[in-house]
């Protein structure tokens, strides 16, 4: 079964940067929390951690590895 595409796109995760720039925002559909800039490498190599920890999940941690490196990128951290 295919989900239609608003359905897909609300599923997708997305970091979201703050306007001043100290904090972001990761989301996906309903859900959503804000941590501090200083923490975006911390979550980065959480993320990353899971489906070695955890493989029966498959690739459900892709979206939010892909959007915390796409925010690195954009804060010139390490990816």
């Amino acid at each position: 079964m295919t989900l239609p595409r608003r359905l897909r796109e609300n599923a997708r995760m997305k970091a979201i940067l703050s306007d001043d720039r100290t904090s972001f925002t990761l989301s996906r559909g309903a859900w959503s929390n804000s941590y501090p800039v200083d923490e975006a490498a911390h979550w980065l190599a959480f993320y990353r951690k899971q489906p070695v920890d955890f493989p029966k999940a498959g690739r459900a941690y892709a979206g939010s590895i892909a959007a915390l490196e796409g925010l690195c990128r954009d804060l010139g951290l390490p990816v």
